[in-house]
């Protein structure tokens, strides 16, 4: 029998996980690009440097710190969310990421993401993922990722102490915005290109762990058996 690794945070017990949806439960970054790309194309903005910017982070945000004259961030971001909710090719849950949430109990996990609302129900239902018993959106805050007021807000509502929380992230604006909150973070690499300079622990997927319920009403990470 193969030694299964345990995972990161194994000895710690926490009250809820606080999950990122783009990069961290699921896949999407070939359709977010291709949509983003043409976008840029039009306005006439570096294709290379905004993809840099966009990832983790209110598509409203990104778009009002370009500063584009004679641009209406909000229609662009009104435009830009039915061209990605139309186009699903590639979006596929992060592997093992279906499983590892269904097992888990319903009031202890939310889905923490700056898409809007109406977009991250699609891509959810497309990468095969059940309804999220409490799912965050971008507009369900004023001020997104890197701000921490997502990830307090989710913890509030599951009943929780963010200092209690395990936030599973992937890109730079979401860590940011669990550290400055207080949580705990756990980085998924899944989608990572190159390495990312953090001295968080991180797992690659979601295949080789489970969470567990334990007797005292917290929650534990254990590996998977092979």
């Amino acid at each position: 029998m193969s030694i299964v690794p345990v995972p990161p945070h194994a000895d710690k017990s926490f009250g809820a996980f606080l999950f990122d949806m783009d990069g961290t439960i699921l896949n999407s970054i070939a359709v977010a690009e291709r949509v983003w790309t043409e976008w840029a194309v039009r306005q006439g903005v570096n294709v290379e440097a905004l993809l840099a910017t966009i990832h983790g982070r209110k598509a409203i945000e990104t778009i009002t710190h370009l500063g584009l004259a004679g641009v209406d961030p909000a229609e662009e971001v009104r435009l830009l969310t039915l061209a990605e909710i139309a186009d699903l090719e590639g979006v596929e849950a992060i592997a093992g990421a279906v499983a590892f949430l269904d097992a888990l109990p319903a009031d202890r996990w939310a889905i923490v993401t700056s898409a809007p609302r109406a977009l991250a129900l699609v891509r959810l239902e497309a990468a095969g993922f059940r309804t999220a018993p409490l799912l965050i959106a971008g507009e369900d805050v004023e001020n997104g990722k890197p701000a921490p007021d997502c990830f307090l807000l989710a913890a509030e509502r599951l009943g929780h102490a963010i200092e209690d929380c395990l936030v599973f992230e992937d890109a730079p604006a979401g860590i940011e915005a669990a550290e400055a909150s207080g949580a705990s973070v756990m980085v998924v690499t899944a989608t990572h290109r190159t390495r990312l300079e953090t001295s968080h622990p991180g797992i690659a997927d979601y295949n080789h762990i489970i969470g567990h319920l334990a007797a005292d009403r917290f929650l534990r990470l254990h590996p998977k058996a092979r």
